[in-house]
């Protein structure tokens, strides 16, 4: 092995890099700032106050006690604000589903003073960020409730307006786990095969054409949008459907798919992912206009895609975020995307729903943006 060929290949990369400011700053930049953001989102993450109500559908004298104490108890916690204007269960729900409640305290009918029993209602859409909510409210339960019947412990069951407390974690992660990596995949495939159609001088040769710069833009994001709609159907049917395959000789038996449970109709899931392939189509269009190798293109996730994984509801509800990045949140398509993935495959809404159709409204408007951006950034390259 010879040192001097060895040292000749290290000048090499290094001049490489010397010459491409843009991976330099990347490479410094970018891994401080997604820990920046990182540090950001989880030193402010849980910060926010849960809004509770406390109810009671029981007719038993105790209960009306217990309330008392349950609300005493909890308005002396820092993390914790008792709505005392709810009354009765259904109202309750109702504020659950309008998100006006983060968490509803019901004393059941079947409550005694020998059986105390005590549910905590949520709402349901996203269990890991609701949950993050009970332990705030949870010790202060058992302090009043042991302290009003003697020193007996309830019972405490949980409850969501949709889905079920005993969802599996692939049931909870499905609406995030479809729309977050269906954006990643289209994004690097579309970002990736139009950079080479740049390199190879077909887009240069189309330029050449009568063809205008909206007709190809709009063209390429067709011919990719087809690719991205086969691959928007395979993961729906990856994660929705499920094929149970026997023991074979020596292969003991396995199953293909998840079988995640959906209670909206999953076409219009389906509706949703597509138009955010889509816009993830128009975007990788328009950032490869500013790379010119691959790894430009890839350079780009920390920018693109890891905020999107940190602020769009993955790991944690946006209203817990901190106040800085909660308008940063509320611009990125994946937030929309599983906003509406939830309230399709959790909580069974149709193409009725205010809400599914604004996050569909809002997926078409960004794919059209940057379908916009992506023709007038090439005009301005060739020009």
């Amino acid at each position: 092995m010879s040192a001097l060929r060895v040292t000749a290949v290290v000048r090499r990369i290094i001049a490489q890099f010397r010459r491409d400011p843009r991976s330099l700053a990347l490479l410094f930049a970018a891994p401080v700032a997604v820990i920046a953001l990182l540090g950001a989102v989880l030193s402010g993450s849980g910060a926010s106050t849960a809004r509770v109500a406390i109810v009671s559908e029981s007719s038993q004298p105790a209960s009306a006690a217990v309330v008392s104490r349950l609300t005493a108890a909890l308005q002396g916690q820092p993390t914790v604000m008792v709505n005392t204007d709810v009354h009765d269960a259904a109202t309750a729900r109702q504020m659950l589903k309008d998100k006006q409640l983060d968490l509803v305290v019901n004393i059941p009918a079947d409550f005694t003073v020998q059986s105390p029993k005590l549910q905590l209602v949520t709402l349901g859409l996203n269990p890991t960020g609701e949950a993050s909510v009970i332990p705030n409210v949870q010790q202060a339960l058992f302090k009043a409730v042991a302290g009003n019947l003697g020193g007996a412990l309830p019972s405490i069951e949980r409850s969501t307006v949709y889905g079920s407390p005993d969802a599996t974690t692939v049931d909870t992660l499905a609406p995030v786990v479809v729309g977050f990596f269906v954006y990643f995949f289209v994004f690097i495939l579309t970002g990736i095969s139009f950079l080479r159609e740049r390199i190879g001088g077909t887009l240069e040769r189309l330029l050449a054409t009568p063809v205008s710069r909206a007709e190809i833009v709009l063209g390429y994001s067709l011919g990719f949008g087809f690719f991205a709609t086969l691959q928007v159907a395979t993961v729906l049917a990856f994660v929705l459907g499920r094929l149970d395959i026997p023991s074979l000789g020596p292969v003991p038996a396995f199953a293909i798919g998840l079988g995640v449970h959906t209670a909206g109709n999953p076409l219009i899931s389906y509706l949703l992912v597509l138009i955010l392939g889509l816009g993830a189509v128009s975007l990788g269009i328009f950032l490869s206009t500013f790379a010119r190798t691959e790894l430009q293109i890839l350079q780009f996730i920390p920018i693109v895609i890891v905020p999107q994984a940190l602020l769009s509801g993955f790991f944690w509800p946006i209203d817990q975020l901190p106040s800085l990045l909660q308008p940063v949140a509320r611009v990125l398509p994946v937030t929309y995307a599983i906003d509406g993935l939830r309230q399709v495959m959790i909580a069974g809404a149709d193409l009725t729903s205010g809400q599914v159709l604004f996050d569909l409204a809002v997926l078409t408007g960004i794919a059209a943006v940057f379908i916009v951006l992506a023709a007038a950034t090439i005009r301005r390259e060739v020009a």
